[in-house]
């Protein structure tokens, strides 16, 4: 019985962990139409307290870097990679014992999608982050995008 109460308060306790990593950053999503059927998809971090959230390219081992993974669609296409947009600081870390790139307080990531028609869809799927601070690093967290395109 011991054990299963000490399990059951390690799961609890990782899993409010989890909630805590996700509303350190708020994300927001907003498209702007840049030519005829091309848009850009504003993916945008606003990052809570003294916390830290590691670029694409976090640069060595060790912090998780914020990826993108978007859900394939038959009515668009991805032009490139999304492009950070920010104060971009690169600094040595003694918890990873080499440099590391991250943003503070906002960062905002820009995707180029290219719809195939004239037609009003959306660009769909997840973002993965993890934040620090000088004291602690919250276990990474993953956030769903769902941002309106065309119309």
């Amino acid at each position: 019985m011991k054990k299963i109460i000490l399990f059951s308060m390690a799961v609890l306790t990782g899993t409010l962990a989890m909630a805590q990593s996700s509303k350190e950053v708020n994300w927001t999503y907003s498209s702007k139409k840049i030519a005829d059927k091309t848009y850009e998809i504003h993916m945008t971090a606003t990052i809570g307290g003294d916390y830290h959230l590691y670029a694409q390219d976090a640069g060595g081992e060790g912090p998780i870097p914020t990826a993108f993974t978007f859900t394939k669609s038959p009515l668009l296409d991805l032009e490139g990679a999304p492009k950070e947009k920010g104060q971009l600081i690169k600094k040595f870390e003694s918890a990873w014992n080499h440099d590391v790139k991250y943003y503070e307080r906002t960062v905002d990531f820009v995707q180029v999608v290219k719809l195939k028609s004239n037609v009003k869809t959306n660009l769909s799927g997840k973002v993965e982050f993890m934040v620090c601070d000088d004291h602690e690093c919250l276990p990474p967290a993953t956030v769903d995008i769902k941002v309106n395109i065309g119309g």
